[in-house]
């Protein structure tokens, strides 16, 4: 038999000191830090910490949506895969809509994504809510233009979308400009649904609690 560490809760205290060793945390706040090393366990790389940018209330701001019963609107259903439930703390309704009949049609209708057109169809959801977006581009793109439009504006926005095409630029364009809207994000092309979902895990508390089996 191959001898390994089978320990769930050893497992994660070594993961989580040996991001804390090859990290610089220092400049984020503590909250901020803890989200930030649970997005990087959740990459596998420890850099991911160290280059991650956030409004210095995002996560404050995240908390108290959900605790006043804020949805999580996500622009996958693999990021409505990977967070854990039991984290949020009023049973937050998890909302991904990029495969509804609705989202279909309205994306053929405006010659864009799926996952655009479903931001869209968040509607007066997107008041107040914590944004998860862990694969698409386009629909940061999406929601950025909607608040410059004045549309409902979240109370944060975890910006994970990943690729070699609008990633890039989309963060970017957030980081520039936040709009006023509390924010945390990846520059460049890393991103993904698993860093996404596991920011919003991260919001429910000290990050190194509660291993999955």
């Amino acid at each position: 038999m191959i001898d390994y560490l089978r320990d769930p809760a050893e497992i994660y205290r070594r993961s989580f000191a040996t991001i804390r060793a090859e990290a610089k945390l220092d400049r984020f706040a503590p909250d901020v830090a803890a989200l930030a090393l649970r997005v990087a366990h959740a990459s596998g790389m420890a850099d991911v910490a160290e280059a991650m940018i956030a409004s210095t209330d995002v996560v404050a701001r995240a908390r108290e949506a959900l605790a006043a019963g804020a949805p999580v609107l996500c622009d996958a259903m693999m990021v409505v895969h990977g967070i854990q439930r039991r984290r949020l703390p009023a049973g937050n309704e998890l909302v991904c809509l990029v495969d509804t009949p609705d989202a279909v049609r309205r994306a053929d209708e405006m010659h864009t994504t799926r996952s655009a057109a479903a931001v869209d169809l968040w509607g007066q959801r997107l008041a107040g809510a914590v944004v998860a977006i862990g694969n698409a581009p386009t629909a940061l793109f999406r929601l950025l233009d909607i608040v410059d439009s004045g549309g409902p504006r979240p109370a944060a926005v975890l910006a994970f979308p990943v690729g070699f095409v609008g990633a890039v630029e989309s963060k970017q364009a957030l980081v520039e400009n936040p709009r006023g809207l509390a924010f945390a994000t990846l520059p460049g092309r890393r991103g993904g649904s698993a860093m996404a979902a596991a920011a919003v895990n991260a919001l429910g508390g000290n990050p190194e609690d509660g291993a999955p089996a």
